[in-house]
């Protein structure tokens, strides 16, 4: 079995999903806000397969998108759950570059807009190239979330229109997909 994952920022704990984290995190992400860009509230059908999804990826490889927690909460083992933040696998339909490794981030709607995703995002990037051996880390959204790719750029990723697509998982517009990238090298030159 994989050693557990636990890291700590300033305020954040990322940490590996423990049995009833499902039900808190869409309890918290699945708001028509939060999954506006990533196809519609789930019913219950899609939160299962979800959660079989992240765990599946923490089991295989280690990795995931991982419970991100607030630590002045309460610290790691009661911090309130504020969504995700980590690393898996590209396996979108329609990626040109599937196996690559893929940061992601979803976080409830009241915690946006106060640098806990960057802060998150971050320590995610340091772990997949320093913990995990990535060369190059993905990122990928839908064109219209802006907020996304956004943070994507203030993290030092670079535009890839020559890798976008579209993901057939999503009715139009939200499947149509652009993508950032960031090599070690330069992620290590970055100031964050």
């Amino acid at each position: 079995m994989a050693e557990m994952f636990h890291v700590e920022t300033s305020r954040l704990v990322l940490r590996d999903w423990r049995a009833g984290d499902i039900d808190r995190f869409a309890q918290v992400t699945n708001t028509p806000s939060v999954m506006r860009w990533l196809g519609g509230v789930m019913d219950a059908d899609k939160v299962a397969l979800f959660e079989e999804r992240v765990i599946g990826f923490q089991e295989r490889l280690g990795h995931t998108f991982w419970i991100m927690e607030r630590k002045a909460d309460g610290g790691d083992l009661s911090g309130e759950m504020l969504g995700f933040c980590g690393l898996k696998v590209i396996d979108a339909p329609g990626a040109a570059f599937a196996g690559e490794m893929e940061i992601g981030w979803r976080m409830r709607d009241d915690a946006w807009g106060q640098g806990y995703a960057k802060e998150a995002a971050a320590a995610s990037l340091d772990a997949g190239f320093d913990r995990f051996g990535a060369a190059e880390i993905f990122a990928i959204t839908n064109i219209e979330n802006t907020a996304s790719w956004g943070l994507m750029t203030r993290l030092g990723m670079v535009r890839r229109e020559d890798l976008d697509f579209v993901d057939t998982r999503f009715a139009p517009p939200t499947g149509k997909t652009i993508v950032h990238s960031i090599s070690a090298g330069e992620w290590r030159k970055q100031p964050i």
